[in-house]
């Protein structure tokens, strides 16, 4: 059994869409569980209304990403659950999303298995997976890995974001919930997978797991998108910011090996305070 834990805040139009593209999918074998922090359209009710199936759970507005998350897997652990999806709400699973998910924890018993991403405007592939290159605080963008055509193909990542992480119930016996206290909004999922994989568990991602996605959507991009002091503030200090300064330092002093932080951590810093103008 899976239970796909979708915090939300707000934009039906995207929920509607992705709780649809589910009740479609070839696997069944799944519960949703949508975790409502406080929206003010009317989402809770129209769930309700035309969803009763689903499972929802709500919060006041101060969950943000992670508390949400945890929210729903609290609630999956006191139930018969095998597997915890973690999903956004823009997000457009494939009709065989779930189904190549859990071809691929067959293949891989006790592994995290990720989502690729496709541009739901291009088809393109726009994310499956990175390899961490610590001391130049950069990554290996795994697209170039991809081979065309080739069914199953499974490749190893240092982390994933939780946008599509299909987590065995055992990693949470391990290791815990995700970080809500360090990162209650960014990095807590890129924490987790490196605490899975320090306690023994193996990453990848599925490249036939496909996932829709719509860049723009995000709020971090979002801020990029609009160039002006009061984002660029929000970006290195704000929840919404990616590049947030408080949570990275936590970040790489928890994961980066010591010998390599000052020299990492430096041109980490570099890169969060100029890439916003930058990009």
């Amino acid at each position: 059994m899976i239970y796909i834990v979708i915090p939300i805040f707000n934009r039906w139009h995207f929920t509607k869409a992705c709780i649809e593209a589910l009740q479609q999918q070839t696997y069944n074998n799944f519960k949703i569980i949508i975790v409502d922090d406080g929206s003010t359209d009317g989402t809770s009710d129209k769930l309700a209304k035309d969803y009763p199936d689903v499972i929802v759970l709500k919060g006041n507005g101060s969950l943000w990403w992670t508390g949400g998350i945890n929210l729903g897997i609290e609630f999956a652990l006191k139930n018969e659950v095998d597997f915890v999806l973690s999903l956004n709400n823009d997000t457009l699973p494939k009709i065989d999303y779930l189904q190549k998910l859990v071809e691929a924890s067959v293949r891989k018993p006790g592994a995290l298995i990720g989502s690729t991403g496709i541009d739901t405007k291009t088809n393109d592939i726009n994310y499956c997976g990175e390899q961490i290159a610590w001391l130049t605080d950069s990554v290996v963008d795994l697209k170039k890995s991809v081979k065309e055509n080739k069914k199953g193909q499974l490749l190893e990542v240092s982390y994933f974001p939780g946008r599509g992480l299909l987590i065995p119930k055992q990693v949470f016996t391990k290791i815990g919930l995700f970080d809500q206290k360090a990162f209650p909004h960014y990095m807590a999922d890129y924490d987790f997978t490196f605490r899975a994989i320090k306690a023994g568990f193996k990453v990848y991602c599925s490249v036939d797991a496909q996932l829709g996605t719509y860049p723009e959507a995000s709020g971090a991009n979002q801020l990029m998108a609009k160039k002006n002091w009061k984002n660029y503030k929000e970006h290195l200090f704000g929840m919404k910011g990616a590049a947030n300064l408080k949570y990275y330092y936590t970040y790489v002093f928890r994961h980066c090996p010591w010998y390599l932080l000052p020299i990492s951590a430096g041109i980490g810093t570099a890169k969060r305070l100029t890439s916003y103008w930058i990009k």
